[in-house]
């Protein structure tokens, strides 16, 4: 199988790429649909987005499978899925908010969050930084390593956090912001699980979490904020998934996890 660090050669090359075109073309980008709400937009450039993503993978690794957002899933026979996020952060960056990302990830085994292994990710966010990691070899940003050593206790930490599409899941989410705001430093909303995440890696926040994400939008990102000493975790406290994700250093991650479930954080109703 193909190393972890050959396919983050792989995985930078195309979120440097595609980074690149979305940046380049977000003065046109329009709605072209809507998914989960009338919010919850697409534009032509996700899909412009994505159809790069996949023209270059098959060009590049044309026996490996794909799990895309935008996309059917294609499924390969190297034992490799890429996990596909051509732009996470859509909204943002319809409005010119330079929070948002192409977010590109190598998987092994079988491609969902429980059971994969991630082998490799790159995340180029809307400033053109790229954030990199491949497993067991570390984090960058823009080639500059990654490393946190320590974290702040609960009331002095800053949290990131999301919101769902769905109004009755967004009221469900405020209620747990409502009861969890007076115990940490603070609350910040960006508007991009994968920048949230790679934020936590270099410490600009101190912790993250949040409910009902897709796998491409977080697999690139968590194996980053893994490879950095960041603890990623879901409910169960083992691998992260759709449910929930909460990351924290490891010795802070219980405390915010017991203070997340008495806010009352719990994965959405089916």
């Amino acid at each position: 199988m193909t190393s972890p660090a050959a396919l983050l050669d792989v995985a930078s090359a195309l979120a440097t790429e595609v980074g690149r075109l979305i940046v380049d073309g977000r003065a046109t980008a329009r709605v072209a649909s809507t998914k989960s709400s009338d919010v919850d937009i697409v534009t032509q450039m996700d899909l412009a987005a994505e159809t790069l993503l996949r023209q270059r993978l098959a060009e590049l690794r044309p026996e490996d499978g794909i799990l895309g957002e935008e996309g059917d899933d294609v499924i390969g026979t190297s034992g490799i899925t890429w996990v596909l996020d051509p732009i996470d952060g859509t909204v943002n960056y319809l409005y010119g908010i330079p929070h948002y990302s192409v977010s590109v990830a190598a998987v092994s085994g079988p491609p969902e969050p429980h059971r994969w292994t991630i082998e490799a990710g790159a995340v180029s966010d809307g400033s053109g930084t790229l954030w990199t990691a491949a497993r067991g070899e570390g984090a960058w940003r823009d080639g500059e390593r990654l490393s946190r050593a320590d974290a702040p206790p609960l009331d002095r930490t800053l949290v990131a956090t999301g919101f769902q599409y769905i109004a009755e899941r967004r009221a469900l989410q405020g209620e747990v912001v409502a009861r969890l705001l007076p115990q940490v430093r603070d609350i910040r909303r960006l508007g991009s699980a994968s920048v949230d995440l790679c934020h936590v890696a270099a410490g600009v926040v101190d912790a993250y979490y949040e409910q009902g994400l897709q796998p491409w939008d977080f697999a690139a990102a968590a194996l980053i904020a893994s490879e950095a000493g960041v603890r990623v975790a879901g409910m169960d406290g083992e691998a992260p998934d759709t449910d929930v994700v909460i990351a924290a250093m490891p010795g802070a991650w219980d405390g915010l996890h017991d203070a997340l479930v008495e806010a009352g954080l719990r994965p959405f109703p089916a």
